[in-house]
């Protein structure tokens, strides 16, 4: 019997509410490997046939022997599944029932993300032996394919069998977290600490969990802790730089020094390439090819931004080619997949093997649409896989990376003095960075709820840890002012009891009753837009305002009321609402905020005016022009490009193709 390195780990990840709220990445369990949402961990494993495994049928004439499962673990250890799988299949041929081929068998079917031949198999070796490591993968088989309850109990299975088991808490702690369990979630991290309290992964995901119920400071302490157990854990050196984003006292320069630390240990263990198989010639023939890295080409604030624009690229100028981090496809992927060329899944791959991957594609321009947010691969782009590298899209800060060249924006999030807190050099769109796809969902925009209800309906559809205690301070002055006005807050972290309790407490604490509040929880995406039909006004909590809640508001005809900052973040929407032509409804400060917001309630006409036009002036805007925006896109990609080939002809040592 010996103790074998087994079994990858689903990594639960940062996920994003139906909104695409952004929360923080997950850790699953122990030493890191390659692709973001993969964890190899080594617990004990029988070698060879198994207690319980059912004998091989004895051969009436000699034959060689089956290798023992050891030799297939060393192929699988280094990635040579496919060596790994012959050797369990020949193991199989000789002992049918042997548990631990038919277990292993199924990491790899798990690893090649073929979740339900996985399942089949795990159960299988359970059927032949029960195993707490069996029953915690099928728990991150059943979890791969949304079978979210069944995991749980598979997670709880394994604990029952091994009560100090750790990765069965961890894993079982990020499940309840995507069920909105948040309490639980916490209980589920807490005891894997006492348990092992050096698991650094474990003060991550507790730190996630912790921001989900609002306790940012709570949760920056615990990725620190996590950081300070694991220098290398780059998920939580994310998630922390995603979570100081949120911070009213963001200090710049520190977030910035933070940055620049992932930046100097992602490159650490990448050798990035100083010459390409793409040409580097400025006067270049053919369309620019651009690579765009993400783990949201789906549906989700991403692929929503992108799906417009895409059908208006000109193939003659840039050929796009899609790199999706993770495999999770739905009904957006289906439609944006034919305006690319190539479209090559990494969740397999290493960073060194996706690197040398796109490398070999030739591709020219390569994005990375993520920042420290989900799904991200910024270490790939430490290797310097095509010769100009930049980030949009889907952050809104410095990623910290050397290796990234460019972050593209606009003047709105990027003003003339924003240079100096960012690694790479800025580019700025002449509009607002982002184009908005118009939904799908056909939803009427009903008429004003104040002319209905004769009162004022104040409402925000943003995740709760945008709720920091200012905000509410500002928005509890809002509803003093305005009075028998409500305030209707939807968010998925409402759907947790504890959560809403607590809500209805930070406002009591400020003299708002109870009872003007309405707190929903998440629902299908018809009925979130359809509950817009019961919001005069959106309220924009700040210093990180709502985003995609912000334009969908405009769509239903629900004007949005912002207040402008001081960094990229904070001016997302003060972008939007100088495309939409509604810049007076961005305040100067706190004071401003709260004066226009009781101007605007007391303007029933204009608000009924705004009601009935706002979504055929959103359709007009450059906010949803996605052929201007693909044009001025366009010449963005092939400008930073020749900029970039440019730096690159004056820099030593770097070799032209």
């Amino acid at each position: 019997m010996g103790r074998l390195f087994t079994d990858p780990v689903e990594q639960l990840g940062r996920r994003t509410d139906e909104r695409g709220e952004s929360t923080p990445t997950g850790s699953a369990t122990a030493a890191p490997s390659a692709p973001t949402g993969i964890r190899f961990v080594t617990p004990p494993i029988v070698a060879g046939r198994g207690a319980g495994t059912a004998p091989a049928a004895k051969a009436a004439v000699p034959v060689r022997p089956a290798p023992p499962v050891e030799a297939g673990l060393a192929h699988q250890q280094a990635g040579r599944f496919a060596e790994a799988e012959a050797i369990y299949r020949e193991i199989l041929a000789a002992d049918p029932g042997h548990a631990d081929a038919l277990h292993l068998l199924g990491l790899i079917a798990y690893h090649r993300g073929e979740y339900a031949p996985a399942c089949e198999l795990i159960m299988a070796a359970l059927a032949r032996r029960e195993s707490e490591i069996f029953y915690g993968n099928l728990g991150n088989a059943l979890a791969a394919r949304g079978m979210r309850a069944a995991a749980m109990e598979s997670f709880r299975q394994a604990i029952a069998l091994k009560p100090g088991y750790v990765h069965a808490h961890n894993n079982l702690g990020n499940l309840l977290r995507e069920e909105s369990r948040l309490t639980e979630a916490v209980e589920c991290f807490k005891t894997v600490i006492a348990l092992q309290p050096e698991y650094a992964e474990a003060h991550n995901n507790l730190a996630n969990a912790l921001v989900d119920l609002g306790d940012l400071d709570a949760a920056i302490a615990a990725y620190r802790r996590a950081i300070a157990l694991k220098p290398d854990l780059l998920e939580a050196r994310s998630n922390l730089l995603f979570i100081l984003s949120y911070r009213e006292d963001l200090d710049q320069a520190a977030y910035l020094a933070e940055a620049k630390e992932f930046g100097r240990i992602a490159t650490a263990g990448a050798k990035p390439w100083r010459h390409w198989l793409a040409p580097t010639a400025p006067g270049r023939d053919g369309p620019l090819r651009v690579g765009l890295v993400s783990g949201d080409l789906k549906i989700h604030p991403t692929g929503h931004f992108l799906e417009s624009l895409l059908a208006h690229i000109d193939r003659r100028r840039i050929e796009l080619v899609a790199y999706p981090t993770r495999r999770f496809e739905d009904a957006l992927t289906a439609r944006i997949k034919p305006y690319f060329s190539a479209w090559t899944p990494l969740s397999s791959m290493s960073d060194e093997q996706a690197a040398h991957r796109i490398r070999d594609d030739r591709i020219d321009l390569l994005l990375d649409l993520s920042g420290h947010m989900n799904y991200n691969r910024l270490p790939l782009f430490a290797w310097r896989a095509a010769p100009v590298q930049a980030s949009w899209l889907g952050y809104f800060a410095s990623t910290g990376l050397p290796a990234m060249d460019y972050l593209l924006g606009d003047p709105y999030v990027l003003p003339p003095d924003a240079q100096a807190h960012y690694t790479e050099r800025l580019w700025r769109l002449p509009d607002s960075y982002l184009c908005f796809t118009p939904p799908a969902e056909q939803v009427a925009v009903g008429p004003l709820p104040l002319e209905r209800e004769g009162l004022v309906t104040f409402g925000c559809f943003n995740h709760l840890m945008k709720m920091n205690d200012r905000v509410v301070d500002v928005w509890a002055r809002v509803l003093h002012a305005v009075p028998r006005s409500r305030l209707f807050l939807k968010a998925k972290q409402l759907d947790d009891a504890p959560t809403c309790g607590a809500t209805r407490k930070r406002f009591a604490a400020r003299g708002i009753d109870p009872s003007r509040l309405i707190l929903e929880g998440r629902s299908p995406r018809g009925e979130y837009f359809a509950a817009y039909n019961r919001v005069d006004i959106a309220l924009s909590p700040f210093p990180y305002p709502g985003g995609t809640t912000s334009v969908e508001g405009l769509w239903m005809g629900v004007p949005v009321l912002c207040r402008q900052g001081d960094r990229f973040l904070s001016n997302i929407c003060t972008s939007m609402l100088h495309s939409a032509g509604l810049a007076d409804w961005i305040a100067r400060d706190d004071e401003d905020y709260v004066a226009k917001a009781v101007a605007f309630a007391a303007d029933a006409p204009r608000l009924a005016a705004l009601r009935r036009e706002s979504r055929t002036s959103l359709l007009v805007s450059p906010l949803c022009d996605a052929a201007r925006y693909a044009r001025h896109l366009e010449a963005a990609f092939e400008a930073m490009w020749r900029d970039g080939i440019a730096r690159l002809a004056r820099t030593p040592s770097v070799a032209k193709a």
